[in-house]
């Protein structure tokens, strides 16, 4: 057989392996695409970027003329335990709908177009500075995990890990099944969240830079509570990427 039919022999297959994994069409509006694209780029378009101005601890942004870099006003009167979390997308529209349907649909195949989302956030001066020694994805309880069949921040993480060679660091655990937090306001989230994350044994993140990794930064409770954790652990400094800011 000539090498030209093997190697299309090759593609063909190669094509349909990966229309398993990725529709040939948009994952927004049906409309066909090339395969491996989960989005066309009308849809894209529509993705809500977070853009300036924003604040530089909780990337909320902000309408109107504010110089950066500024904080708002929960986080000039909080202190939090880590430094910033950073998004480049608003949790609204196909954003939202990609998440909520990764978590919830079993559409596991979503995990890419929300990973090159979390990964456009990677080049953010808050995320390089100081260079990052580890991802730490926020844990799930292992009831929730089994209900799930996957953490959606872990899987997230390791591509994020892949793209930008930064280790993954599976060093928290959740040791208490909490309620949904959907409903619950920031005080209530926290109350909620106390005491849920722990060290791993065998994991020490004494002076090491740390970037959790979670799919939305919503109140900030869950990042808060894991960064309170690793920072009593000893952290030199914990930061925070997502896919999203609600």
């Amino acid at each position: 057989m000539a090498w030209e039919q093997v190697r299309n022999g090759f593609k063909q297959a190669g094509d349909t392996l990966l229309s398993l994994f990725y529709p040939s069409h948009c994952a927004a509006c049906l409309a066909d695409t090339r395969s491996g694209l989960a989005l066309c780029p009308d849809c894209a378009a529509h993705a809500r970027r977070v853009s300036a101005p924003f604040c530089e601890c909780c990337s909320q942004p902000f309408s109107g003329a504010l110089d950066p870099p500024f904080l708002c006003r929960r986080c000039t009167r909080t202190r939090f335990h880590f430094q910033c979390a950073v998004a480049r997308y608003r949790s609204s529209g196909v954003v939202r709908d990609f998440i909520h349907r990764f978590k919830y649909e079993g559409q596991y195949y979503l995990r890419y177009p929300l990973a090159r989302w979390l990964a456009e956030a990677w080049d953010d001066p808050r995320l390089q500075s100081p260079p990052a020694d580890l991802l730490v994805p926020v844990p799930l309880h292992p009831a929730r995990r089994r209900e799930r069949e996957f953490n959606q921040a872990e899987v997230l993480a390791r591509l994020l890990s892949r793209e930008c060679g930064v280790a993954l660091g599976l060093c928290l655990r959740r040791t208490r099944y909490t309620s949904t937090q959907t409903r619950l306001n920031r005080h209530r989230r926290m109350e909620n969240l106390r005491g849920a994350f722990r060290l791993r044994q065998n994991w020490d993140v004494q002076g090491r830079h740390l970037i959790l990794v979670d799919d939305v930064f919503t109140t900030g409770s869950t990042v808060e509570e894991c960064a309170r954790v690793l920072s009593q652990a000893g952290a030199g400094s914990i930061r925070a990427v997502t896919v999203a800011r609600a």
